[in-house]
């Protein structure tokens, strides 16, 4: 009986901590995305971003010797991307869907030329809290380990989330996403508006990509991402547009991702890759179940080219 609850115990624990350590990059990315989306514009490229923020990132933090100094260079990146991307598509006649691939490909071929020195070396990793030091169990003090930038995360929802509602910025960016030429008959610059909201999109973007090389997994390579900037557009859609929903969701997907090595953690090994796929089978299911004729949609930006 003892030994029963110990395992449920190690895979409650190992379920949840690694939804939190797997929900990182889908909260910063669909973070970005739903403030973009606020503003009008879709921005497809996250997965050039993501992946562009992961290298520059760990390019630094290892040039450098500083994880944090990583960080910074990834938001940056992320938000030259992300600035790319508005400007582009304030041009007439582009479109954001289109340019969004094409920023995708050109992030992610950017990322895999300039981060091949990188794969090999081992750069200084983000420091994380130890919530675990009251147990003697080192597998309870590994589950319990939180990272800092995960917090920021939560702490960003949170912000975001009372920002567009009770200040005068998110009340803006809101009727420039819903009705653009009412905020241009009002005086709002539409166009700087939009740039600026895609580009700092594309700063929490980066961000997400210097979690995953500097935190989890902890290293370089091309297969990094496994297509969590695209997924985290369908995660904005299933949160309707809104930063706290997007919290919780990404905690869904990250429970997801975390499924297969917390049933591996009780020794369950068995479909370990099966269950591996488990985040892009619950992709493809809320989308069906969201993107009924009746519910798509509901309570996106009016402006927004998906809705046109």
């Amino acid at each position: 009986m003892h030994e029963a609850s110990s395992t449920w115990l190690v895979l409650i624990l190992s379920l949840v901590t690694g939804a939190i350590r797997v929900s990182t990059p889908y909260l910063f990315v669909s973070l970005g995305e739903c403030l973009t989306e606020k503003g009008g514009r879709v921005n497809l490229g996250l997965e050039g971003i993501l992946v562009s923020g992961a290298m520059s990132g760990y390019a630094v933090s290892y040039l450098s010797g500083s994880p944090w100094l990583g960080v910074l260079a990834a938001a940056g990146v992320g938000l030259l991307l992300g600035g790319l991307h508005g400007l582009v598509c304030s041009l007439p006649r582009v479109s954001d869907i289109a340019f969004g691939i094409a920023l995708m490909l050109l992030g992610t071929g950017l990322a895999f030329f300039l981060g091949k020195p990188f794969i090999a070396p081992q750069a200084p990793g983000l420091p994380s809290i130890e919530l675990g030091a009251w147990s003697a169990s080192p597998q309870v003090q590994q589950l319990l380990r939180i990272n800092v930038l995960f917090l920021i995360g939560v702490a960003l929802a949170f912000a975001l989330q009372w920002g567009m509602r009770a200040t005068r910025w998110g009340m803006v960016l809101r009727l420039v996403g819903d009705h653009g030429e009412t905020a241009r008959a009002m005086g709002y610059p539409l166009t700087r508006i939009r740039i600026a909201a895609t580009a700092v999109g594309g700063l929490l973007a980066g961000v997400g990509g210097a979690y995953l090389s500097l935190v989890y997994p902890g290293s370089w390579n091309e297969g990094l991402s496994s297509g969590q900037g695209l997924m985290a557009v369908a995660l904005v859609i299933f949160a309707r547009w809104q930063p706290m929903r997007c919290l919780w969701a990404a905690l869904l997907f990250g429970a997801a991702g975390a499924l297969g090595p917390a049933l591996q953690a009780i020794g369950i090994t068995g479909g370990y890759y099966l269950f591996n796929a488990a985040p892009y089978v619950l992709t493809l299911a809320i989308m069906t179940i969201s993107c009924r004729p009746n519910r798509a949609l509901a309570g996106a930006p009016g402006e927004l080219s998906l809705t046109r």
